[in-house]
């Protein structure tokens, strides 16, 4: 049972955001995956919808341009994504975690602005979007501002997103995925289909033989209450070889991290997954770079 007041069929962003001002209680529907969930539970008794589902001439699709940036539409799913030749050659690893997300049909429906938009810690795409320091593309009664994404998360879901905007676009700026390969890990009780107990994501940039990291991103999820960067394990190993490094990014990694007790996992458990899991990422990703580990 659905319990749902009125449902606004938005025909442009401009619409959808004049919607949002005339109903100050109105909430915004995509591809659903987590608002129908969340009305059917009878947490949004009597809710009237917003839907900018059919707008994906002006919010979905993948771009490359002409500077290098990788533009994603928030209305692209998390298939679109993975299965991007874009995403595939540029940035393979945030196709990597949109493919992680839920099963088959979620991913055929879900999209990444929604993703991102709920301001879940678990979202698998949100680790990977903060290594790469993707920039969000936010529009409004006021126009366009953008937010660098460590200025997106405010709390549990609660993100820099003001009732009547909209996120428009992802920007994935050109310098911070070029020269990079990276690797995400999901940690969780199955192997498909469940919210990650911990998820990773390491970005590393190599010296030209390979042996040395110049650079290190690590991002975590369900490691903190909002999604996070780990800037003691990045400046703890640039410069060092890279099997000290990987010996060392998850130990340093540890004066960062905040994870808690939950059903899935006691505290202590995540910060053994965080100690190990950030060197098996650091290896992989650096592996993917060339690498001889």
């Amino acid at each position: 049972m659905y319990d749902i007041s009125s449902l606004y069929q938005a025909t442009s962003v401009a619409d959808a955001i004049r919607a949002l001002q005339a109903d100050p209680k109105a909430i915004l529907i995509a591809g659903g995956t987590d608002v129908l969930i969340k009305i059917r539970e009878g947490r949004l008794p009597g809710c009237s919808l917003v839907s900018i589902h059919e707008l994906g001439e002006e919010l979905r699709g993948i771009a490359l341009a002409p500077n290098g940036d990788v533009e994603i539409g928030p209305l692209s799913t998390f298939r679109d994504v993975t299965f991007s030749p874009i995403i595939r050659q540029h940035i393979p690893v945030l196709g990597e975690a949109t493919d992680m997300a839920g099963g088959p049909q979620l991913r055929a429906v879900g999209t990444i602005g929604g993703n991102v938009c709920n301001g879940v810690t678990s979202a698998d795409s949100a680790s990977t979007l903060m290594a790469l320091d993707a920039v969000l593309v936010v529009r409004g009664p006021a126009g366009e501002r953008r937010v660098p994404i460590s200025q997106w998360y405010k709390g549990v879901h609660q993100v820099n997103l003001a009732h009547d905007e909209l996120l428009v676009k992802l920007l994935i700026p050109r310098e911070n995925y070029d020269g990079f390969t990276g690797h995400y890990i999901k940690y969780a009780q199955r192997s498909a289909m469940d919210i990650a107990t911990l998820g990773v994501s390491c970005l590393v940039k190599l010296s030209e033989d390979k042996r040395l990291v110049r650079q290190v991103k690590l991002a975590f999820g369900v490691a903190n209450p909002v999604p996070m960067r780990s800037p003691a394990a990045e400046a703890a190993v640039a410069g060092l070889p890279l099997e000290e490094a990987i010996a060392q990014i998850g130990k340093a990694a540890l004066q960062d991290v905040n994870p808690r007790t939950s059903w899935r996992a006691s505290r202590e458990f995540r910060l053994q997954l965080v100690e190990e899991l950030s060197g098996r990422a650091l290896r992989e990703a650096a592996r993917k770079g060339g690498a001889a580990v």
